[in-house]
């Protein structure tokens, strides 16, 4: 969202967003893969829902979904195979994204609130005169940043596990049971917006693939967000009225999917999640129309304070 807000993903830090986008993909897998192994009533049937999506795609679904439990349902070899790649895969894929990532970060530079190059503005030794250094500003910040969220995941781990069923649903203290499937389904709270999104669109001839490619889509469309943005400022300070309207009916959107994701379904919270969903589209799809059409403020020379 910071990215969206300061045009952290425009031009020449193009390749700096893929990386982050595709750590942030990695990310969803890990969480995936880790959710299976508590081997809980959630646990177990979220990922048979997960991996039944699999199944709707044409042609090679069903053997697709065979192939990712490694069984013909959920059971050890799959918990065994994804105990594998949460702990020893996933990571390490993930260590070398974060690697890339920092080089191609290094190669271009850090953004700024206000979306001005400090490259172009030098002083005689070639050093740009409103760049500070990584060390101790960016290391002192950082840190920081990682107490504040060590403060944060500790209180909830020692004090508040279950999170009130956000963070552990209470069938997962159960122990899994495929004979026996929950009241109401639903993944964790960070994927609740995509799996609202997947509810929302009604299935074809039985079959989920419209909900799989929406969902799918609504991840997919954000690695070419840098070539949607048409605008000839970055920074959300100094666009139209067009551009912030449309990111605060995004930042809502997603919220109420969110919260949808997270509620069982009823025909009226169906018809807002389908707004909701095409608003969310629409954030994207018509972004480079507003942005190429609306007045824009001049930016100024110099970072400013």
């Amino acid at each position: 969202f910071r990215g969206m807000l300061y045009g952290s993903d425009r031009k020449p830090r193009e390749l700096v967003w893929i990386f982050g986008m595709t750590i942030y993909l990695a990310l969803m897998a890990e969480a995936f893969m880790g959710y299976l192994l508590p081997w809980g009533q959630m646990s177990y049937w979220g990922a048979q829902v997960i991996v039944s999506l699999f199944s709707a795609v044409p042609f090679i679904g069903p053997d697709l979904a065979e192939w990712i439990r490694g069984d013909y349902l959920i059971s050890g070899v799959t918990l065994t195979r994804f105990f594998a790649l949460h702990v020893i895969a996933l990571p390490i894929v993930l260590l070398a994204l974060v690697v890339l990532h920092i080089i191609a970060l290094h190669e271009v530079g850090s953004n700024n609130p206000d979306g001005i190059e400090i490259k172009e503005n030098k002083d005689e030794n070639g050093v740009p005169r409103d760049g500070i250094p990584f060390h101790p500003y960016y290391t002192v910040k950082d840190i920081v940043g990682v107490v504040v969220f060590l403060f944060v995941f500790c209180t909830v781990i020692f004090f508040f596990p279950e999170g009130g069923g956000y963070f552990i649903e209470a069938p997962n203290f159960e122990p899994a049971n495929p004979l026996k499937t929950p009241p109401h389904i639903a993944p964790v709270w960070y994927f609740t917006p995509f799996y609202a999104m997947l509810r929302a669109i009604p299935p074809i001839a039985a079959s989920q693939f419209p909900g799989v490619v929406v969902m799918g889509g609504a991840i997919a469309i954000l690695f070419v967000l840098p070539w949607l943005d048409r605008s000839p400022v970055k920074s959300i300070r100094y666009k139209g009225w067009m551009s912030k309207v449309a990111l605060a009916i995004f930042a809502v959107s997603f919220v109420i999917l969110g919260y949808l994701g997270v509620v069982a379904s009823t025909p009226g919270r169906t018809l807002v999640a389908q707004i909701c969903t095409g608003l969310y589209f629409a954030f994207f799809f018509l972004m480079p129309i507003y942005t190429r059409l609306e007045k824009t403020k001049p930016v100024p020379e110099r970072v400013t304070g």
